[in-house]
């Protein structure tokens, strides 16, 4: 029987093509990583400027007259002071278990 020749290139083709396929996907994860990257950079300096916008106007020194914004502030405090209170529960609970082992 004959070797036929036209598998060999087909295999080559095929070896070529998810090798072209390989180095797409591999450029397109890397971007994907950096894409990551800025956009986790983006949200940690967003929330440091808003941070410090919202001790900027505590302490007076930002005056920023605007409902969304007054909004926004109430919100903060009001979960500030559900975490707080959720924190002062979860340590009574925990040191009530504790006490009584």
């Amino acid at each position: 029987m004959e070797k036929s020749p036209d598998w060999q290139k087909k295999v080559q083709e095929m070896f070529s093509v998810c090798s072209e396929e390989l180095k797409k996907t591999t450029a397109i994860g890397k971007k994907m990583l950096s894409a990551s990257k800025a956009n986790t950079n983006l949200h940690e300096a967003y929330e440091e400027l808003g941070a410090l916008a919202v001790e900027a106007m505590k302490s007076g020194e930002l005056k920023w007259e605007n409902e969304r914004v007054n909004k926004i502030l109430k919100t903060i405090e009001s979960c500030q002071t559900d975490l707080n209170s959720i924190e002062e529960e979860v340590n009574e609970i925990r040191f009530k278990q504790e006490s009584q082992d």
